[in-house]
């Protein structure tokens, strides 16, 4: 009989290499099963924070800053329409928290974004999604340097430009897990806790009159591309060795605030009595429509 056996007691060198590549393979496995994973029937306890109550908007300020803002002689204050959006920015603040207000209010907004979290994410790879807390800020944006932009061409209707800033305290912190399902569904679950707010949210902001010729007359405005968008994110992943502050985490948070705000950066306002919002969409849709065959 020949000596051609699988293991014998004096390895071989290819032997004790396969053997060192499983062992580190399976050390690898269980640091991360048991130093950053957690079983998928465990829970992770997680302590809600809530923010602290903050005085009311000061209007006076608000009125102020437009002024110093606007005194530019050649430009068009555009002094009225911020006070304007700042009114229409507090009616849905007011609106997400019920009309109430303090804790009360912030609890009320809290359920509702957790309820909308929860019905808009990817459910084979997200597990439930807890909002701790939100705070809905106290600015608006503010616009200025309010400028006519004539066409291309002298048919065209002249457009409407403005620059927009945005400075606030609007954030959310929340928690969640991120589900492993290789080898087997649910096999493991990494826990996450964000907290992401708005930094600066700078952008023009296009609007377009009407056209007499169109079967449904719309303003449309819109916000171009090339936006300035700052957020600052704290995350922790992990649940025994914590893992803080993942760069890249922070800039799939970022691309994908980006990727919404580009898609949806378009607002068609139907004019009362001249147009249907059925026809309005159908026109909407023929315009993307001849976009994509451009593209």
């Amino acid at each position: 009989m020949g000596n051609n056996y699988i293991f014998s007691l004096t390895p071989t060198f290819t032997q004790g290499l396969v053997l060192g590549q499983l062992s580190i393979l399976v050390l690898l496995a269980l640091v991360l099963k048991y130093l950053f994973f957690i079983p998928p029937e465990s829970e992770t306890e997680t302590v809600p924070f809530h923010p602290l109550s903050k005085s009311g908007p000061s209007w006076h300020q608000d009125v102020e800053e437009d002024n110093d803002t606007d005194s530019a002689p050649e430009n068009e204050s555009a002094h009225w329409f911020n006070i304007l959006a700042r009114q229409v920015v507090e009616v849905y603040r007011a609106k997400l928290q019920n009309n109430l207000t303090g804790y009360e209010g912030m609890e009320v907004a809290r359920r509702k974004i957790e309820d909308q979290a929860n019905e808009l994410r990817p459910r084979g790879f997200l597990d439930h999604i807890t909002v701790h807390s939100v705070d809905l800020g106290l600015s608006a944006p503010k616009l200025s340097n309010a400028r006519v932009v004539n066409g291309n061409d002298g048919d065209s209707a002249p457009t409407i430009e403005f620059d927009m800033s945005y400075i606030d305290t609007i954030s959310v912190s929340l928690s969640t897990s991120y589900l492993f399902n290789y080898p087997m569904s649910s096999f493991a679950r990494l826990p996450v806790s964000l907290t992401i707010s708005l930094s600066l949210f700078e952008s023009k902001v296009t609007l377009v009159p009407p056209s007499p010729a169109s079967a449904a007359p719309v303003l449309t405005i819109s916000l171009p591309q090339d936006f300035t968008l700052n957020l600052k994110t704290t995350s922790l992943m992990g649940s025994r060795a914590m893992l803080r502050d993942v760069p890249k985490l922070h800039e799939l948070i970022e691309c994908q605030v980006r990727k919404v705000l580009a898609l949806r950066g378009t607002w068609k306002v139907v004019l009362p009595g001249v147009g249907s919002l059925a026809t309005a969409r159908h026109e909407v849709e023929k315009e993307q429509a001849a976009f994509n065959e451009q593209d």
